[in-house]
Formats: C-alpha cells, sequence, structure tokens
C-alpha cells in the first residue's frame, strides 16, 4: 500500500481513531483539529468580514461545525448556528464543543442559509447509510437552491462515504474538507462531483494506525505503480520489449482492432501483429505499416501462431463480433501461455444470453454450444498461469455476471474479480481496477472526451503493450487506465480515440520525467 493514496472506508476510519485515541490521543483533540481545518478552509472562501452559517448535526460531524464557528466567531466573522436537534441531546465530545458555542442556535429551517456568503455543512458525516428525510431533506434541498458556496465537512450530507452513492437528497457541496485519508466515497461517481474540490486535513492521526487496517482500496496515481512501469534500457530491442498478438474481427469490423494495436504499440511493446481471416487481413493491410499482419486459417492457425511464446500478450475482443465464433477463438487464447486481455465481444459472447450460432470468423476450433457461459469463461482463466484482465463497461459485466448487478461499483468489482480469477478494470469515469485478492484502484483522471467510439479499444491496446512488457498485471491494468486518462486530457474538446495513441509520447515524457 502507497503512503497517501489510501481510501479508508468509515469502519476503517472509525478503527483509525479508535487506535489514535487509544493510543493517548484524546477524541477532543482530534475534534478541535477537525474544526479547526474546517475554519482555515472556510476563511479561504470567505470574503473579508463575510457571513457564514454553519449547519450542525446530531454527532461528531456536528460537533466538529460548533469548533469551526467558534474559531470563526473570534476571528470577527459573522456566524450563524443551526442544528438539528437540541443541544442538550448532544452526547460526548460533540456536546462538550457545542457547550462551548456562545451565540445562538436556530432551527433548522430553509431560512437559516439565507442572506450568507458560505454554508458550512456538517450535518452528517460519511458512516451516513439511510436516506435523508424530513427536516433534514427539507433543508439539504434549501442549501442546494441557494447557490451558495458550500464546504463540506468530511462528506457531502447525503453521501455514502464508503459506497460514494446517494439514496436521497444529499449536499452539492463547492469544497469538502476530510480528515487523515479520503474515502472511497471521495473518488467514487457521484460522491465525486458531489463533493467539489476536497482537502485532506491532518488531525493528528499517524500514519503508523494503518499497518493494522489491511487497507485494500487506492486512489489510482502513478506512486503505486510507477516503480514497476517498463522502461528499456540501453541494450533493449524490440524483441525483448514484448510481443502483442491482437485477434481482428470480421472485414467489416476492422477498425477497432486497429485502434487497440496502435495504442499497444505507443505504449512501448516491441512488435504488434493484427491476426484474422484473410478477408479482414486484406483490410488491416491496407491501413497498418509499424503494425504487422496475418492472415491464420482455421481450425489450428490461431493456436499455432501462439505457440510461438515470444508472442506472449494476446488481446482479443474490440470489433471481434458476438458469438460462437467469438467464444471459440477466446478459448484458444486463453490455451495459450500469453498474457490476455478480453474486451468487448470476448466477454459478452460468453454472457448467458450470447448466440449460438454461426461458424464464421473461427480461427481456432469452436466451442460446443454448452460451453458459452461465463463459468466455462472463468473455469479456463483460473487453470492458467500467465494473467488474464477484463476490461468490461457496466452494460459488458451486467451481461457477464447479472448476480453481482447490486451494490458500490467498487464492491462490484471486486466481486467480479474474485468469481473470474481475472484482473478486471470496470470502466467509467470512475474506472475501478480490481484484483482477485481483494485490492483494488478508483481512477480519478478521466475527463468526459473519453466518452466516444474507440475509446475502451485504445485502452485495451494500452493493457496488452505493458503486458507484453513484463509489468505485473494489476500495476499493467492501473498504469494504463492512468495514461489513458492523462492522455484524454491532453487532447480535450474535439478528442476521437485516434488521438490518444498519438498524444501518449507527451504523457509518457511528463510521466517518465518526474
Amino acid at each position: 500500500m502507497t503512503h497517501g493514496l489510501e481510501l479508508l472506508t468509515t469502519d476503517e476510519m472509525a478503527e483509525a481513531d479508535r487506535r489514535t485515541i487509544g493510543a493517548g490521543t484524546s477524541g477532543l483533540v482530534l475534534m478541535e483539529n477537525a474544526g479547526r481545518a474546517v475554519a482555515e478552509t472556510a476563511v479561504a472562501m470567505l470574503p473579508r468580514a463575510g457571513a457564514v452559517a454553519v449547519l450542525c448535526g446530531p454527532g461528531n460531524n456536528g460537533g466538529d461545525g460548533f469548533v469551526a464557528a467558534c474559531l470563526l466567531a473570534e476571528a470577527g466573522y459573522q456566524v450563524r448556528v443551526a442544528l438539528i436537534g437540541s443541544r442538550e441531546a448532544l452526547r460526548g465530545d460533540a456536546a462538550e464543543m457545542a457547550r462551548l458555542w456562545r451565540g445562538s442556535i436556530e432551527p433548522p429551517a430553509p431560512e437559516a442559509v439565507s442572506g450568507v456568503d458560505l454554508i458550512i455543512d456538517a450535518l452528517f458525516g460519511a458512516g451516513l447509510s439511510r436516506p435523508l428525510e424530513g427536516t433534514a431533506a427539507a433543508l439539504v434541498e434549501a442549501v442546494n437552491a441557494a447557490r451558495i458556496p458550500v464546504l463540506a465537512v468530511d462528506v457531502p450530507s447525503g453521501l455514502d462515504g464508503t459506497t460514494g452513492q446517494v439514496t436521497g437528497a444529499a449536499i452539492q457541496a463547492t469544497r469538502t474538507v476530510t480528515f487523515f485519508r479520503r474515502k472511497p466515497g471521495h473518488v467514487l461517481m457521484p460522491g465525486r462531483r458531489l463533493c467539489g474540490e476536497v482537502t485532506v486535513a491532518d488531525i493528528g492521526i499517524d500514519a503508523g494506525v494503518l499497518a493494522g487496517l489491511a487497507v485494500m482500496t487506492t486512489a489510482n496515481a502513478p506512486a503505486g505503480w510507477r516503480a514497476r512501469f517498463p522502461i528499456p534500457g540501453a541494450e533493449s530491442h524490440k524483441y525483448v520489449r514484448g510481443h502483442v498478438v491482437v485477434v481482428s474481427g470480421p472485414p467489416d469490423q476492422t477498425g477497432a482492432a486497429r485502434l487497440a494495436a496502435r495504442g499497444a504499440l505507443r505504449v512501448g511493446a516491441g512488435l504488434i501483429t493484427v491476426v484474422g481471416s484473410g478477408a479482414a487481413t486484406a483490410v488491416n493491410a491496407v491501413h497498418l505499416t509499424a503494425i504487422m499482419v496475418q492472415a491464420l486459417a482455421p481450425p489450428r492457425g490461431l493456436a499455432e501462431f501462439l505457440a510461438d511464446r515470444r508472442r506472449n500478450a494476446v488481446l482479443i475482443g474490440p470489433g471481434a463480433g458476438i458469438g460462437a465464433a467469438t467464444a471459440g477463438n477466446v478459448e484458444t487464447v486463453l490455451a495459450s501461455e500469453a498474457a490476455v486481455v478480453l474486451d468487448a465481444d470476448a466477454l459478452t459472447s460468453f454472457a448467458e444470453v450470447a448466440e449460438r450460432t454461426g461458424n464464421l470468423g473461427f480461427l481456432g476450433a469452436p466451442p460446443a454450444n454448452d460451453t458459452l457461459s461465463p463459468a466455462t469463461l472463468f473455469a479456463a482463466i483460473k487453470r492458467r498461469a500467465a494473467p488474464v484482465v477484463l476490461t468490461p463497461h457496466e452494460g459488458e459485466l451486467r451481461r457477464l455476471l447479472p448476480g453481482i448487478a447490486a451494490g458500490s461499483k467498487l464492491a462490484r468489482a471486486r466481486a467480479a474479480a474474485e468469481q473470474s480469477g481475472a484482473i478486471v478494470v470496470l470502466k467509467g469515469p470512475d474506472t475501478v481496477v480490481a484484483a482477485p485478492d481483494g485490492r483494488a484502484a478508483i481512477n480519478e483522471n478521466a475527463p468526459a472526451w473519453l466518452a466516444t467510439a474507440g475509446s475502451g479499444d485504445v485502452l485495451a491496446g494500452f493493457v496488452a503493450g505493458l503486458l507484453a512488457q513484463g509489468m505485473p498485471a494489476y500495476e499493467a491494468a492501473c498504469a494504463a487506465v492512468w495514461l489513458h486518462g492523462e492522455a484524454g486530457a491532453a487532447v480535450g474538446p474535439g478528442l476521437i480515440a485516434e488521438d490518444l495513441p498519438e498524444v501518449l509520447p507527451n504523457v509518457l515524457r511528463s510521466l517518465l520525467s518526474a
């Protein structure tokens, strides 16, 4: 686990608090430090002599709000405090901090947020797992309707800090101050959008407490995988940088395979060969130069081609077509010793609704119809020694594993990795990379411009290219996803999939010079 990237669930954060208090730092000190961090951030958001409304809830989040209110009042700001519940009902550290507030306390009515320059949301913290109702929901709606900057304490009220999900009303914050480490809900959608800019404050919890927490979730960033990133040495040549094989689809669907192949080449693989039927290869040959092409004949063409161990990474799925033909080619690929990336149609062909008809497109022996199932696919993955990476989007995952459609995106990706035995890249604006051993990384640098045809094909090529160079599968998937996001941001408006491999050299230059 890399220092600073850890994402703590609400239970893990509570345990970090308990261990810190057990080591001699009082809960009051932690609350004072949290409230001070909130006040300091509020000052940066407020005009001089501005007015602020502090909305306090019935728990420790409200206690943080009372600390911030006291400090802001002492600094000369106009402070109004509204509380859900009564001061007498508060308990523990929150009650002590409320006792220090000398001003009046308003009822939690919509009027509490009128006529101010900033709203501090200290209503409910990250552990809230039920929808807001009644007074709380009405107050949240008033905050969002006011169009006044909002500073959230820990998470915006209404957001589940572990899942990033909202089951009812939730505050849209301008900024959020959280403590010690971020939570998955700060990074997963829609939580990331609701949080606005997130600041992590040091409140006196030592990083040493992490050792006993077994935290398995991180934010995806170079610090988590840069040490394993392949960098060619002075004596490197193309044959030691790996050879990626991309399996093409039929003649009218070859573009996706070419996009993936270009991505694999740009990310550093030494050689790329796009293989397919004679007709598909004729089309690919017209478009490709640095990338080789090879026509393969059934029934043994693909298996014989992959018998050469120098061809050490295979990608199948982009534009492959859904059905038994693609499933048969996948089984042939998985029978090889190469690292494998399964994308798009390679996954859907094993879904319960997969088509069972047709032989066109077989490059290996066709499967029996009763082998077209997720269970068969996963069994083949678990039998092999070389790694497999699956790169589904949400729809493909639902078709492949309908039983895990519920729960947070993080939980779904982990379940898919455990059931499949593969590294799973569950794509989206908050792509999650999950391993069968429970490790998971959440990506946060993908711009909306990546939502375009062919973008995922290039990503799959990035993964395959890094696998061919010997990068461990989990780290390769994380690196590919991050590079994909950076490339998308570098292109920006007007992005098309063909742009992504072409801007990658500049992204790699920045990465490797850091």
